[in-house]
């Protein structure tokens, strides 16, 4: 074993696997090897899609998921958890029973329901079983205003309308924005305590497929290294942007986060 450099920290990561490469486990493991630390990939479920939008998908059986994870946390320090497509009430309760295992580990919910096409990622009960039994395990939930208007059963609600009812089930709350015509994107940070930290960014041209779990990941990652929540989430916001910014068109649909550098491992 080389004992000149330091471990990475571990960020176990439960997310659906997306075969175009552009969201899900991919997107984990990328963004949080550009935070310096090493992702944990445990596989929630398979879906079927490209960079447009998904078709299908299948959830694993529970005692799969368990497995995969509990050799993980049997092996590895973990240093904070991610949670992407989850796509079931039984892999809800299956994330409860891991985190019973990590108590006081940072939790990073990305409330994954829907592809930035459209297509549906999950039951209509589970986000319903998220923000009443997820969220209060969670150091923070970072869903779009769409997904926080689903969560909050507020079909017109604004992202302060949501937050008001979200804030009953969980500390922290991070929801962004992008998904009108603004010219400036406001994602805004808040917290039970009714403090509030605003993050503006420009608008860039086009759609991103990906760009939800590359937010949450990073984020995750900034918390396992030890970065105070808000820092944390301004360095996740300033990191993904910067992906969105360079990012590329590798099929027919959206784009593509660029998560790491050109010269990355050269």
């Amino acid at each position: 074993m080389n004992t000149l450099a330091p471990n990475r920290p571990v960020v176990l990561c439960l997310s659906g696997h997306d075969p175009s490469g552009g969201a899900g486990l991919q997107a984990d493991i990328e963004a949080l090897l550009a935070q310096h630390c090493h992702a944990a990939p445990t596989v929630t479920a398979l879906t079927v899609q490209d960079t447009a939008d998904v078709s299908d998908f299948r959830v694993l059986d529970r005692e799969w998921v368990l497995a995969q994870a509990n050799k993980v946390i049997s092996d590895l320090p973990v240093s904070a958890v991610k949670l992407g497509m989850l796509g079931s009430v039984e892999m809800v309760d299956t994330v409860l029973e891991l985190m019973q295992r990590l108590p006081d580990t940072p939790l990073v919910c990305d409330p994954v329901l829907r592809a930035g096409g459209g297509g549906s990622l999950g039951k209509d009960d589970v986000g319903y079983a998220m923000r009443e039994r997820l969220f209060p395990v969670s150091t923070i939930a970072t869903p779009n205003l769409p997904e926080a208007r689903i969560l909050a059963e507020l079909p017109a609600g604004s992202a302060d309308d949501c937050a008001e009812r979200l804030l009953v089930h969980i500390d922290h709350l991070l929801i962004t924005g992008g998904h009108g015509d603004e010219a400036e994107i406001h994602n805004r940070l808040y917290t039970r305590s009714g403090e509030r930290h605003d993050f503006t960014c420009p608008r860039l041209p086009g759609s991103y497929h990906g760009s939800g779990c590359t937010l949450a990941s990073a984020l995750a990652g900034r918390l396992a290294l030890g970065e105070g929540l808000v820092s944390a989430v301004r360095s996740a916001l300033d990191y993904t942007w910067r992906t969105l910014r360079d990012a590329e068109q590798p099929g027919q649909g959206q784009y593509v986060p660029r998560r790491l550098p050109l010269d990355f491992g050269a």
